[in-house]
């Protein structure tokens, strides 16, 4: 029987809390034996939703919740027994493996940070999402956790990034591309001047810079960019894939032969929809905190959310943590 994996729940982050992150842990639970949880939050609003399962997993209770309209700063400070803070407690004291929340986006970064803290070495953790591509799936580092960066900092997302798509997609030696505003090296602001230089001396799988509109091609494992890049490029993708399907349902709907066509091609849409859905892969990793955290998607709904959990879980087999661990050493020595 495989070792048991604990993961902290932010029971009540999220639109849909705690029902639907309830709803994902029971999914979750089911899905893999090996997994146990500690849910954090309300305990009655916890064993409402647990219903006749209301005992088979540890609550830990408070009724302190950080709301997602709240400064992250002060939420953190004013809020010290919030649901988030207390599961990221949890994993500093080594009672659990692993944390996942789909609660607000600024207090998940800073209460890892303060509460779970760094891996040593690493300059700043970052928030890591896996963007869907022609060839499965690229890293997109960092998405928001750092809206000014310098080349040191991007130089250690992109060994991140590396070690963790190799741990989790099993790629050999991951290729390394810097998002860019064009492919020529002297492309960029002196930030990322100075980054594709350094880069191109780390010893990793650089293949030079990246235009945003060839993300999908799958060139790239890694993706490197500062977070208000990264967080642009995100937001984009998703509206314009929001776009995208919102269009073609509405002209499928517009006349009896395109609404018979859409009968017969649903199960092909269906296939495509997953394969550009961001919530397949589960969540955004935060990389370079000393243990596993995995936010899910604000509007996560049970499925999302258990995709997530199933990854914290992956995340903790493959000790991706430790890997980052072992080469940001060899990596600082360079």
């Amino acid at each position: 029987m495989s070792e048991k994996i604990i993961i902290a729940v932010d029971a009540m982050g999220g639109d849909h809390a705690p029902q639907a992150i309830v709803e994902g842990v029971k999914l979750a639970a089911a899905a893999d034996p090996a997994l146990d949880f500690v849910l954090v939050g309300r305990e009655g609003d916890i064993r409402a939703c647990l219903g006749e399962d209301a005992d088979r997993f540890r609550i830990v209770h408070t009724d302190e919740v950080i709301d997602t309209g709240e400064d992250p700063l002060i939420a953190i400070r004013k809020k010290r027994n919030a649901s988030m803070l207390i599961a990221f407690d949890l994993l500093k004291k080594k009672e659990v493996q692993a944390v996942v929340s789909a609660g607000s986006t600024g207090a998940f970064l800073s209460g890892a940070l303060f509460r779970a803290g760094r891996i040593k070495g690493i300059q700043r953790p970052a928030l890591a999402p896996v963007f869907p591509t022609k060839r499965g799936g690229a890293m997109l580092i960092d998405c928001g956790a750092n809206a000014e960066c310098t080349p040191e900092f991007l130089k250690q997302f992109a060994l991140m990034g590396t070690v963790y798509m190799k741990n989790m997609f099993g790629i050999e030696n991951p290729r390394v591309a810097l998002i860019n505003n064009g492919a020529e090296e002297e492309k960029g602001t002196p930030l990322y001047k100075q980054t594709h230089q350094a880069l191109k001396a780390s010893g990793l799988n650089f293949v030079g810079n990246l235009e945003p509109r060839y993300i999908p091609d799958g060139d790239a494992d890694v993706m490197v960019c500062d977070g208000f890049a990264g967080n642009m490029v995100l937001k984009s993708y998703e509206g314009a894939m929001m776009y995208l399907f919102d269009l073609l349902k509405e002209e499928m709907m517009s006349s009896l032969p395109n609404k018979l066509a859409a009968a017969v091609l649903k199960k092909s849409f269906k296939r495509v929809k997953k394969k550009l859905d961001f919530n397949e892969v589960g969540g955004a990793p935060l990389v370079g905190i000393d243990g596993c955290v995995v936010k899910a998607h604000g509007s996560s709904k049970a499925q999302p959310f258990a995709n997530a959990l199933a990854q914290a879980a992956t995340m903790v087999r493959t000790g991706v943590v430790d890997n980052i661990k072992r080469d940001i050493e060899a990596f600082l020595e360079q």
